[in-house]
């Protein structure tokens, strides 16, 4: 009798430390959770001069006017070239499913349940394939990395395709069309009226002579 009540007496003390350890644990938890808020709100502090992110024409997209489309997931963005700096404000640190449009105007980002924005054709500054982004690691090439000017930042913004396939695509659509646009501008620049010194100095030679000769 006396073994039995030992057996039982042990069991008692048993379940009364694992359910110690399991408040604990559920404490921990909770307290690395606060934490987490914590550093968040404080980097979205930080970046509260980022702008209010750009939205896509009111005017509805043809479909002759559609380069490419993406359904996929958005999983964050970053400072250019710096994969572990997370951006938060304005949305941007939320994941989501996202669908890509792609066009001569830009790229316009549709994020079911989180913040969409667009980003304008004069904007984008280049594309590529990566394998990491805050917070998200994946095999080489498995996301698709478009880098964008939005205020005085430049952003690296991480999607992946349900079809890691259309990745490249995108990366040469993208870059084609900003060396278009680089092109077309240095076109511009070089087009721009400019003060013919030669002429200038030619005209302003009478005058010094005759001041002279009087």
């Amino acid at each position: 009798m006396n073994l039995a009540a030992e057996q039982k007496s042990a069991d008692v003390t048993d379940w009364a430390a694992r359910i110690g350890w399991v408040v604990g644990l559920l404490l921990f938890v909770a307290f690395v959770y606060w934490l987490m808020r914590q550093g968040w709100k404080w980097r979205g502090s930080l970046q509260s001069d980022l702008p209010e992110l750009p939205q896509a024409p009111e005017a509805p997209v043809a479909d002759e006017d559609v380069r490419l489309r993406l359904s996929g997931r958005y999983h964050g963005s970053t400072t250019a070239g710096q994969w572990l700096d997370r951006i938060v404000a304005r949305g941007l640190g939320a994941r989501s499913r996202v669908e890509l449009t792609l066009t001569d105007a830009g790229v316009d980002v549709v994020r079911p349940g989180a913040t969409d924005f667009f980003v304008p054709a004069g904007q984008l500054r280049a594309a590529r394939l990566d394998k990491g982004i805050a917070g998200k690691v994946l095999a080489e090439g498995g996301l698709l990395i478009l880098t964008w000017q939005h205020g005085d930042r430049l952003l690296d913004s991480g999607f992946r395709s349900d079809r890691a396939a259309e990745h490249t695509a995108w990366v040469e659509a993208i870059n084609l069309m900003n060396q278009a646009i680089t092109t077309n501008d240095a076109a511009t620049a070089n087009d721009a009226p400019t003060t013919d010194a030669s002429a200038t100095a030619t005209d302003a030679a009478p005058l010094t002579t005759e001041g002279t000769a009087r």
